[in-house]
């Protein structure tokens, strides 16, 4: 569907400083002739509660996976009503502009508009969101700190925006939603692809450091209750008996600076006190607070670390990617104390239970790894570009049509009227890799 677009014909010159030229026919108009704010306030606070999300645009509050604050009263909210445009005054200057789909409700915080010609307000929000576009909301939005810019609606009226005519806009809008729900079908198989070869990936990692690689090895109870036999001449150790494990070390983080002589892990979350990890070699920092409990990163020589982790430094009969591989798969949130926000406690960390073999079986085992995942790892890294590289072309083409750089309208007119498209299901239980490969290369046949 992209294959015949070319630049218009005659341009002239767009008169607003983040657009170049535009075609002809267009206009170029501030957007305070294009809309005008609407206040309306909610006397009962019964109406359905409308959440911005930068994903899903404006939908019902229950449809939005993030945590947000419940207010005991929503008398007061501003009232929206379906084709209205909202946007999100704090982050305005990103692009966060959505049309309400349905009747409802909105932060009194956002500021809610009506296109004063009642037509097509979506193609305005393709602009609005545009990335080229997020340059001028960016100068137009005031404060001093980033995080607390505003877009204000004395400024947001000041921006002039492109007005193809409405029949244009109706061929601009057609096109971009048919792109879009094909280019997002075909993320969603390559990200379907990337689960399934993560998988893959885990499996072979989770046999070897659990079972190790003789198939036929006599087994064992090992006591842990996830993972249950190990082979018969492994021994269970705790984890401070074949490492050294340090955290918090009484050095503030005031005393030490990101740019400093040795690196910093987790320096923008530095608080109170700091790990100091002196001694050169290989470290495995396993995460102990919240989001990142249970993490496992690699760190070598000396640095500084958060005192949020566990650096752990393997004593010399043991191999520090076996070690690590070992406890990436053990699942540490299952030894937290506390679920809403997890926490390993260092002694817990320090009493955790370790299936190990023979040092000549630990460099054994890595080498298996490594030689079994090489090919996904490349796998993975492919298909991650790939995505990558879809999400900029569809960043690019979106602001490239609606700035009037590309005709689609030939293109457009032989489209189909789109609804929402369906998501694709995640793969169904026992679908091979193979059939994964097969979706994501007719994806591409139909893109």
């Amino acid at each position: 569907m992209i294959d015949h677009l070319a630049p218009y014909g005659e341009t002239k010159d767009a008169g607003a400083p983040w657009i170049n030229r535009v075609p002809e026919h267009w206009e170029v108009v501030r957007s305070r002739y294009l809309f005008r704010e609407i206040d309306r306030r909610s006397a009962t606070g019964a109406e359905t509660h409308l959440s911005m999300s930068q994903k899903l645009g404006l939908v019902p509050s229950n449809q939005v996976d993030q945590k947000t604050l419940v207010s005991e009263s929503y008398i007061g909210a501003k009232l929206v009503e379906p084709d209205d445009l909202v946007l999100n005054r704090l982050k305005a200057h990103l692009g966060v502009f959505a049309i309400a789909n349905r009747a409802g409700f909105v932060s009194p915080d956002y500021s809610v508009f009506r296109p004063a010609d009642g037509a097509n307000v979506r193609f305005f929000e393709y602009v609005l969101r545009s990335s080229a576009c997020r340059a001028e909301l960016r100068t137009r939005a005031k404060g001093i700190v980033e995080g607390f810019w505003r877009l204000y609606t004395p400024d947001f009226y000041q921006i002039r925006l492109p007005v193809p005519p409405i029949e244009e806009r109706q061929l601009i809008v057609r096109f971009l939603d048919t792109h879009g729900a094909l280019t997002a079908r075909l993320i969603r198989a390559k990200q379907r692809l990337i689960k399934l070869l993560e998988e893959q990936k885990q499996a072979i990692i989770h046999r070897a450091v659990t079972r190790g690689l003789d198939p036929n090895v006599r087994l064992k109870p090992s006591g842990i209750a996830w993972l249950g036999d190990v082979p018969e001449h492994w021994q269970i150790r705790r984890l401070k008996q074949i490492a050294r494990l340090q955290s918090g070390e009484g050095i503030t983080a005031l005393d030490i600076h990101e740019q400093g002589e040795f690196p910093v892990f987790g320096g923008n979350g530095l608080r109170g006190y700091t790990t100091a990890c002196t001694r050169d070699g290989d470290y495995i920092l396993i995460g102990r607070q919240g989001a990142l409990c249970g993490n496992i990163n690699y760190a070598t020589g000396r640095f500084w670390a958060s005192e949020h982790a566990v650096a752990v430094h393997p004593k010399a009969t043991y191999v520090i990617r076996w070690l690590g591989e070992l406890l990436s798969v053990m699942n540490l949130n299952q030894y937290s104390i506390a679920a809403a926000q997890p926490g390993l406690s260092v002694e817990r960390v320090q009493r955790l239970p370790i299936p190990y073999p023979s040092f000549d079986e630990q460099q054994a085992i890595v080498r298996h790894i490594e030689n079994n995942t090489a090919n996904i790892e490349r796998g993975l890294a492919c298909v991650r570009d790939e995505v990558a590289l879809l999400r900029e072309f569809r960043t690019r083409l979106v602001a490239d049509v609606v700035t009037g750089t590309l005709d689609v309208r030939a293109a457009a007119a032989v489209l189909p009227e789109i609804t929402e498209s369906a998501p694709i299901d995640e793969p169904a239980d026992g679908e091979d890799l193979e059939e994964a490969i097969d979706d994501v290369e007719d994806e591409v046949i139909a893109a």
